[in-house]
């Protein structure tokens, strides 16, 4: 693995952390009740969690696969809809770093990819807070631009168009996204 760029955790990032309202240790009261089976984005910690993913991870354009992955990871946070990473390797095709960059307080530096004429369709992180070193390079991509399944599942884009959340049928929220739910 090359060497992972690491990011200093400061007080600008400290601050951006600590503005949160929800941080996973109870559900608000207008969360969604769950039933056997079924996850709320109010168990989330904060800050997020990376798990191993069992099911396979599959990424299409119009019929052409992206990416497969039974290797996946995902990220979860208090409010979110789960994020899924592709290792680098189960990326089938070309993505080209895109124009821009954003920052996550708390997993780094990301950059947008490109595939073809679609802009922005994943994103990498290409610097590194340490505790998501292990994400360093890993592929997430948008279910608002792509075709994103969790085995047979099709899944839906998070709420708002600025996250890349993959929800499922078994996600309860309401999820952060939606209008009103900016410090959630």
């Amino acid at each position: 693995m090359p060497e992972v760029p690491i990011l200093a955790e400061d007080a600008r990032i400290a601050a951006a952390r600590s503005h949160w309202q929800y941080r996973g240790q109870a559900r608000p009261p207008f969360a969604e009740a769950t039933e056997p089976g079924e996850e709320s984005v109010w168990d989330f910690p904060r800050p997020p969690l990376i798990e191993d993913v069992r099911e396979e991870l599959r990424v299409e354009l119009r019929g052409e696969l992206i990416a497969k992955s039974a290797r996946g990871k995902r990220v979860i946070e208090t409010a979110g809809a789960p994020t899924y990473y592709f290792p680098p390797e189960d990326i089938l095709v070309p993505l080209e770093k895109g124009s821009g960059r954003s920052l996550c307080e708390w997993k780094g530096l990301a950059e947008p990819l490109d595939f073809t004429n679609f802009q922005g369709v994943a994103w990498r992180y290409v610097e590194m807070f340490p505790a998501f070193r292990d994400l360093y390079l890993w592929v997430a991509f948008y279910p608002t631009r792509l075709e994103c399944y969790i085995g047979s599942e099709r899944v839906t884009p998070q709420p708002g168009g600025y996250y890349g959340g993959w929800v499922t049928k078994d996600l309860k929220g309401p999820i952060k996204g939606e209008p009103g739910s900016g410090g959630w």
